[in-house]
């Protein structure tokens, strides 16, 4: 590790320039491009995604659409929070509750990664490769922790032990993966976060080029809307990106009054709100005003700053 000097006195250099930050990032670019890696993640992507084909239940409940974000980050606190607790135990002599601990790890670590699992069929490239090993790391570590418990069931309390903190640097490493593919790639997190917009009107299409049954693409500063008109007459206007993966809806369907993604095959109502996963965020949804042979829309209130401020401190 890089070590820098401050008044005579030597620290280690924890900056984001530090060695230590360039090795991972290092490491983590050959991950990101390694394709030898989709020969695996490309089928197995494919098969989670047809059983959320033929089970749409397990898709909306899995993907976390009933929460309003993915489920996977919520799940992931029990079993790293029971495996790192059973290690204390294990320094505080309760062997008979270290054991438990793992035990409940066991069990909760197997919906945490179905959910997972859930969430990673619907990317490709970088962030599926990460992904793969995000997930090997993961269940190197649940058969670590599996190895542990057993051993101590067994009454080889020493064993079990060794077995722990395997599990546990495994669950270490998985977790670095998994912070990875949320705060440095993106996923999970809703693709218009930071699309800003303007309250004022804005005109954005005339209103002969809006009809009923039909997708049109549009723009309000920069950006992309998708506008269509109800059986009533009325226009909507929703963000065109898909808050999941960030598909272009326009090129979607409409379906029994609702937006389909022509990807992944997300449904949302005529109000942004999701009616079918994977997606779990909304779409931002406009006011529209129609006069004079004109739609325009705007955000007539917008309190998020990153959305009205993206750049600011």
């Amino acid at each position: 590790m890089a070590q820098s000097t401050t008044a005579g006195r030597t620290r280690p250099d924890l900056t984001a320039g530090g060695g230590l930050t360039r090795r991972l990032d290092a490491l983590i670019g050959r991950i990101e491009r390694a394709e030898a890696l989709d020969t695996v993640a490309g089928p197995v992507a494919a098969l989670e995604k047809k059983l959320g084909e033929k089970l749409p239940w397990w898709r909306n409940l899995a993907s976390g659409t009933f929460l309003g974000h993915p489920l996977h980050p919520l799940l992931v606190a029990v079993p790293i929070g029971s495996w790192s607790a059973s290690l204390l135990f294990d320094l505080a002599g309760d062997r008979r509750g270290a054991r438990r601990l793992v035990g409940v790890g066991l069990l909760a670590a197997l919906p945490t990664m179905a959910s997972g699992g859930s969430d990673w069929a619907y990317t490709n490239g970088a962030e599926q490769r990460v992904g793969l090993v995000h997930a090997g790391a993961n269940g190197l570590s649940l058969l670590a922790f599996g190895l542990s418990w057993q051993a101590r069931r067994r009454g080889h309390h020493g064993q079990g032990v060794l077995w722990s903190l395997v599990g546990a640097t495994a669950v270490s490493v998985g977790g670095w993966l998994g912070g990875h593919l949320s705060y440095a790639l993106g996923v999970g997190v809703d693709t218009t976060a930071f699309q800003h917009s303007t309250a004022e009107w804005t005109e954005v299409a005339r209103s002969e080029d809006v009809t009923e049954g039909a997708l049109r693409a549009a723009d309000v500063g920069g950006v992309p809307l998708v506008l269509t008109r109800l059986p009533g007459g009325t226009v909507i206007a929703l963000a065109d990106r898909c808050s999941h993966r960030g598909a272009p809806l326009h090129e979607g369907e409409l379906d029994d009054g609702c937006l389909v993604c022509p990807w992944h095959r997300s449904v949302f109502a005529t109000d942004g709100a999701v009616v079918r996963g994977p997606a779990t965020r909304p779409q931002q949804s406009y006011a529209v005003l129609e006069r004079d042979g004109a739609v325009s829309v705007r955000i007539a209130d917008e309190p998020r700053s990153l959305r009205t401020n993206p750049v600011g401190p």
